[in-house]
């Protein structure tokens, strides 16, 4: 059992820490926004994450999971301490360090023995020296202390199985006994460790996060040249799947990727390949067609219909993926206010991220939580995100629904034998377009 401060109570830190504490430890999650920690002493979790909760409170009623704000005490008590505070983008495209040099000068003023420091953040290469100097400089050398990188593999929506039924394990050490320490206290979740040094682990989370990212661009390009040529992306990508070399992960062609791992980590990957003199013209190209993805459905929408203005259109789903609150770098942010600029009544589905949504959208348009109330009085439908509601839609009550029965496809929710047979005028990403009843 270790003792266990995790600086940061966002996304990576609160999943985190939680499971750590699952599995035997004494977690103490900190952060300085004291609003948030009383919130999360009297059971109030920030985020939406399945089965997050009820972890929560069983922790902390075993006496494993505790919240403060007060980090200098955390820190003392800590075996560990996970760094997990935001890095976001910056107006350059590179991560922003302030909060993890922040928090590197805090343990390193209250540096009172060994400590294993952990960045869980993801970070630009470089990182893990960089915290190592700012402790050194602010403790004056006087105790010893190791930095381990320890990046995160999460996926928004399975976040706790992903956590406690990880792939590997990542483990950059700056010594062996530092490294010995991390792969023991992950050893309960009975997973492939892989050791390295520092900048390896590093540079392991921006190269496979941009990898997928470049599957998902691959993919899209492939669908928009699909719609020109008569072909079927969805049969392109199966049969492509069945390859062991790629894989049938991330071929679903649609709107583009969002949230808060891809944007970010292609866009600071491409930073760091500036900043040494390389011109990474394959993720230069990945952002752009990721891009160019979002503002697909706007069009379409205008193919089908023309003018939009005065149209009452049902867009379903406002998050960047189902089962998230998550709106970081979501699809509609870019389709949503087109639509809205062009004088369209927007009615929108979102089961879970509405009070996201409204920070961006405000009284806009407006929110609904049963999908077909959305649909009522629609001209279309316009369809964002691939929530549970969404594929298991009454496709005869829909069209019943509908005003005209024309659907716009984001994601590929349904099959094209089964919109021919409810004779919908459907479009969608990388497939023939669908125009109804002959």
């Amino acid at each position: 059992m270790k003792k266990i401060a995790v600086i940061g109570t966002g996304y990576v830190g609160l999943v985190s820490g939680t499971c750590f504490s699952e599995i035997g430890n004494k977690v103490t999650c900190c952060d300085i926004n004291e609003d948030k920690i009383n919130s999360l002493q009297n059971g109030v979790i920030p985020i939406y994450e399945p089965g997050l909760e009820e972890m929560v409170k069983r922790n902390v009623e075993e006496g494993r999971l505790s919240f403060t704000h007060e980090i200098p005490k955390a820190m003392q008590e800590a075996d560990v301490i996970y760094i997990a505070v935001g890095t976001p983008m910056a107006e350059t495209g590179e991560a922003d360090l302030r909060y993890v040099d922040a928090v590197a000068s805090t343990i390193g003023e209250n540096l009172n023995g060994y400590k294993v420091v952990v960045n869980k953040s993801t970070v630009p290469v470089g990182t893990g020296k960089r915290v190592y100097n700012i402790i050194k400089e602010v403790s004056g050398g006087s105790q010893e202390f190791d930095v381990v990188s320890n990046p995160e593999f999460l996926r928004e929506g399975t976040a706790i199985d992903d956590t406690m039924n990880m792939e590997r394990a990542v483990i950059g050490a700056t010594s062996d006994k530092a490294a010995n320490i991390i792969e023991e206290l992950h050893a309960p979740f009975n997973t492939v460790i892989i050791k390295s040094d520092v900048e390896s682990a590093e540079m392991i989370k921006y190269a496979s996060n941009s990898f997928l990212a470049t599957k998902i661009s691959f993919i899209n390009d492939i669908a928009n040249i699909c719609e020109k040529v008569g072909a079927d992306v969805t049969k392109v990508a199966e049969g492509m799947g069945f390859d062991s070399r790629i894989g049938r992960k991330f071929l679903n062609a649609g709107i583009g990727y969002g949230g808060s791992c891809f944007p970010k980590d292609t866009s600071a990957l491409l930073h760091i390949a500036q900043s040494v003199g390389y011109d990474f013209k394959l993720i230069r190209a990945v952002i752009e067609t990721n891009e160019h993805q979002k503002n697909l459905l706007t069009k379409k929408v205008e193919d089908v219909v023309g003018d939009i203005a005065g149209k009452t259109i049902a867009v379903l789903g406002l998050a960047f993926k189902p089962n998230t609150d998550d709106m970081r770098d979501a699809p509609s942010l870019e389709i949503v206010p087109e639509l809205v600029k062009k004088n369209a009544r927007v009615k929108a589905f979102e089961p879970i991220a509405y009070h996201e949504a409204y920070k961006h959208f405000g009284d806009s348009i407006e929110y609904y939580e049963d999908v077909y109330e959305t649909l009522e009085e629609a001209d279309l439908c316009v369809i964002v995100t691939d929530n549970p509601q969404v594929k298991q839609l009454d496709l005869k009550k829909v069209r019943d629904i509908l005003k005209t029965p024309v659907i716009i496809d984001g994601r590929n929710c349904f099959t094209l034998e089964e919109m021919k047979r409810h004779s919908f005028i459907y479009h969608s990403i990388g497939r023939p377009v669908l125009e109804g009843e002959e």
